[in-house]
């Protein structure tokens, strides 16, 4: 049980979120990874919905600090000018794309901020979130199945997944 425990912790954790998870679970967990993807898909996507409602409430509180609203006024209009474009282009489908791509710095914490910043509504947001985080859970666990694979061809080791 404490692996589930781990797994999850993982999952919330920024930076590593599914990218570590997914492969803590299987290699060292020992959960299969049909659970182990499904688990993590579910918990990231209600993380990104948390993170969307209490985003606003973080920000609106730390923007009572003058020198951090300043500061934070000048990086929304500077980064909604420079990709104000490619939102209008392609919307919800650009966001999903980069939350995606399993790489640090890209992932469901950086997929909510984008959103807010851009004012993504929420039904267009919970629209990315859930294809962004099945493309980097379909990603991860195909990097995973098939690395655990070729360790079984040529090294004859390798973890129980299924």
């Amino acid at each position: 049980m404490n692996h589930y425990i781990y797994t999850i912790l993982l999952t919330l954790t920024p930076l590593f979120e599914l990218r570590a998870a997914i492969p803590y679970a299987v290699f060292v967990g020992g959960i299969p990874l049909f659970t182990a993807a499904i688990l993590v898909f579910v918990i990231n996507v209600l993380l990104g919905v948390l993170a969307y409602f209490l985003l606003d409430k973080v920000i609106r509180l730390a923007c009572r600090i003058k020198f951090i609203d300043r500061i934070y006024k000048k990086f929304l209009l500077k980064t909604q000018k420079r990709i104000h474009q490619g939102v209008e282009k392609y919307g919800e489908w650009a966001l999903a794309v980069f939350i995606g791509i399993p790489l640090p710095g890209s992932g469901v914490y950086t997929g909510t901020l984008s959103a807010y910043i851009l004012g993504l509504s929420f039904r267009k947001f919970i629209i990315a979130v859930i294809i962004g985080v099945l493309i980097a859970t379909l990603a991860v666990s195909l990097v995973v199945y098939t690395g655990n694979e070729a360790l079984i061809h040529l090294f004859g080791i390798g973890a129980n997944i299924n």
